[in-house]
């Protein structure tokens, strides 16, 4: 490929290589000149332009990134069109991203002009997240560069997604007298939020005595009717004889590893009792925020062996976020203020649905409301606000026992902008950001709210962030405290969109995949969704 200026005569077939104006015509950049575009070009006057002139043996970028793509060889992941060079690759199911690391080094160390980039190795990705991109930096590549792609690649699987196998848990919590019910109660909320993510389920749970022979009884009986055993003890395991990983033995199963190179999980146990894993978990596992054991969960769940060699190979990288509740304190943050809360919209009045309000419609079982609440609640926010307004009552009933806080619009009939302006008012002074998540949403999950969440927290606490599938803008919405006072002027059965597209802050796009634009507004919508209306 030859790239430069060159007269226009000697520029037909070449590929322009920025937004050219001809007179009243405007070809835009990567365009590939014809003759007529040629003489347009004359005729307007302009002698030289910037293309690349490919060789007989180049591909243009698009064939070129397709070429790649159909040498790479995986499993549960969907590759789209090719576009300005680029090929962007989705998980076709939610589960655990597994990659060849070494292979990718060697794609990318081919030439600079191909690159390919994944997400880190063990992902959790959810059905429709982006997982892979292979992009074309020049306007072509040289099909000796593409033939060595396929060399490297052939007989071997570069990246796959191991999906979710659904699991029945059993939950232990072990106790000592002053134990608090209200931390256990929570516990269990936050597990069952943490096993949702892959469609898992507690299916009995046993509170016996920080002992180890009533633990060992408490195991037994657990994994006899279920797929995996987690037991949460009331004091954090100091050594592999301490209660719980005795109890597994006592139990009659082994003990494969006691504490991780992960901070926070330090103290996590890993046992197995007739073909079934059993885990100790730490106690920072009571918290909604990543830890060590979310990285042994999920690749369990999605059958990806986990040995004592796994664990003690997960010291790089396993430095995570300082969590607020250490028995010592430790380093200040730098950020000291900026968090984020959470509003859920639940003040509507379900007029499409023709009656039934659509929050209380069932999801496995479930109503809407309290499903989207409870994936708030196990997310990294801060506080959870609820706005209500029609059938308050019923709405509040249904969200009983969560720790939200509900935030009344008595205005709810004038539209969207009323019930945002309401729990903006409910936010406190040290808010840096507010994730707005409409109530009817039923595809969006925790982790989606954690991401935005974290991106948010990338940018400074000063960007919006915009959930999108696809590159369309959807739902929720992360908004910096910058905009409040603009959100406070709304109308009408208006959202926050003018603000956000008016250019006064930046904004970030986080991909969740689908969930960003399925929303239940109709009785077919939500019906296809997996939806079941009450009344």
């Amino acid at each position: 490929m030859k790239f430069g200026p060159v007269s226009i005569e000697k520029a037909e077939g070449g590929i322009l290589a920025h937004t050219l104006v001809a007179g009243d015509i405007r070809f835009r950049k990567s365009h590939r000149l014809t003759a007529a575009d040629i003489a347009a070009i004359r005729a307007a006057g302009i002698q030289e332009v910037i293309v690349a002139l490919l060789d007989p043996d180049d591909l243009a970028e698009d064939d070129a990134a397709e070429t790649i793509v159909t040498s790479l060889s995986f499993d549960n992941l969907d590759a789209k069109p090719a576009s300005t060079g680029r090929v962007n690759i989705y998980a076709a199911k939610a589960g655990v991203f597994v990659v060849d690391k070494a292979l990718v080094d060697a794609i990318n160390g081919i030439d600079p002009a191909i690159t390919l980039a994944t997400l880190p190795q063990f992902a959790h990705v959810e059905n429709g997240q982006m997982a892979a991109t292979v992009k074309i930096i020049p306007f072509a590549v040289a099909s000796e560069k593409l033939r060595q792609v396929a060399a490297l690649c052939a007989g071997k699987q570069i990246f796959s997604v191991h999906p979710f196998k659904p699991m029945k848990v059993g939950l232990i919590q072990t106790t000592l007298p002053g134990t608090k019910a209200s931390v256990l109660d929570k516990t269990t909320r936050i597990t069952q939020s943490r096993l949702a993510r892959s469609s898992s389920q507690i299916s009995s749970e046993q509170r016996p005595p920080h002992e180890s022979g009533a633990v060992s009884q408490a195991i037994g009986k657990a994994s006899a009717g279920n797929d995996m055993v987690i037991v949460f003890g009331a004091s954090a395991m100091s050594d592999c004889d301490d209660v719980v990983p005795a109890a597994i033995r006592q139990a009659g199963g082994t003990v494969m590893r006691c504490g991780m190179p992960v901070d926070p999980g330090n103290l996590l146990v890993l046992g197995e009792i007739d073909g079934k894993f059993v885990i100790g978990a730490p106690g920072c596992a009571r918290s909604p925020k990543e830890n060590g054991f979310d990285w042994v969960l999920d690749r369990l769940i999605a059958g990806v062996p986990v040995n004592d060699a796994d664990i003690a190979a997960m010291g790089v990288g396993g430095l995570l976020m300082e969590i607020p509740n250490r028995p010592q304190p430790r380093e200040a943050k730098q950020t000291a203020g900026a968090t984020v809360d959470a509003i859920i919209l639940a003040a509507g009045r379900s007029s499409r649905m023709g009656g039934p309000n659509k929050l209380l419609a069932l999801f496995d079982g479930e109503p809407l409301a309290r499903r989207m609440a409870e994936r708030a609640l196990a997310s990294k926010a801060q506080h959870v606000h609820v706005v209500t307004g029609h059938q308050a009552d019923a709405i509040r009933s249904t969200l009983d026992g969560l720790d939200v806080e509900f935030v009344h619009n008595a205005d709810f009939a004038s539209g969207l902008s009323s019930s945002l302006k309401a729990g903006i008012t409910a936010l406190s002074d040290d808010t840096a950001g507010v994730l707005v998540v409409l109530g009817d949403m039923p595809g969006v999950t925790t982790e989606d709210f954690d991401r935005m969440i974290a991106a948010f927290e990338k940018s400074g606490g000063l960007s919006v962030v915009r959930a999108v599938h696809n590159g369309k803008r959807g739902n929720p919405v992360l908004l910096p405290r910058a905009l409040f006072p603009e959100l406070a002027t709304l109308e009408g059965d208006t959202g926050a969109r003018h603000i956000v597209e008016s250019g006064d802050v930046p904004v970030v796009d986080v991909e969740i995949g689908a969930a960003a634009t399925l929303d239940v507004d109709t009785r077919d919508l939500l019906e296809s969704a997996g939806g079941v209306l009450q009344g």
